[in-house]
């Protein structure tokens, strides 16, 4: 069995373990519409699973020489400290900014040229980590490669640098327009 198959059905038993695959009709954080979420707190709530799935993204990362670990608020703050953890780095996390996008707050900075690998939790559309790289460039860092616990685009999502997921899910969602459940009258849960 190959290593990338070996992670992915470890990552898959870690979600059913933690009860964070839910099947409805879920309006994702993107605005966009899905009959699968995976619910990342329920994952998050469990220290021994999350441990274990940023130990993947660390062992994968290792190679690429990162100096610092940086992901968005909420979930990401979590995924960027176990990981930099891991590897023994400085884990930050860019927040909502004034006019939109993310900028690091609080006193977090990165030096001229610091290699930077963004992380997060599961990716949809790719949003929050394009706002993480674009603030990353915007404090003088270079942007050396994404890793998420869980990427449900379908690898749709490109960002111009390395990319690594601990599972890859091609689960269909749906603009609010074109949303098949929303047409059968399926309750719709907010997340």
């Amino acid at each position: 069995m190959s290593g990338r198959r070996q992670t992915e059905e470890a990552t898959a038993r870690l979600l059913r373990e933690a009860g964070a695959l839910l099947e409805g009709h879920f309006q994702l954080a993107s605005g966009r519409h899905s009959g699968v979420y995976v619910e990342k707190f329920r994952l998050l709530e469990r220290p021994p699973q999350t441990d274990a799935l940023c130990r993947m993204i660390a062992d994968w990362a290792r190679e690429l020489s990162p100096q610092v670990v940086a992901g968005p608020t909420t979930g990401g703050v979590i995924i960027s400290y176990e990981v930099a953890r891991h590897l023994g780095l400085r884990s930050i996390f860019a927040e909502n900014a004034e006019g939109g996008g993310r900028s690091f707050q609080r006193g977090f900075a990165i030096a001229p040229g610091e290699r930077v690998l963004v992380v997060d939790d599961v990716l949809t559309t790719g949003g929050s980590v394009r706002d993480v790289l674009d603030a990353v460039r915007a404090a003088g860092g270079e942007p050396l490669a994404v890793a998420v616990l869980i990427d449900r685009s379908g690898g749709k999502a490109g960002f111009g640098v390395p990319f690594f997921s601990c599972l890859a899910l091609d689960l269909p969602s749906y603009e609010p327009a074109d949303c098949p459940l929303c047409e059968q009258d399926v309750p719709l849960t907010i997340t």
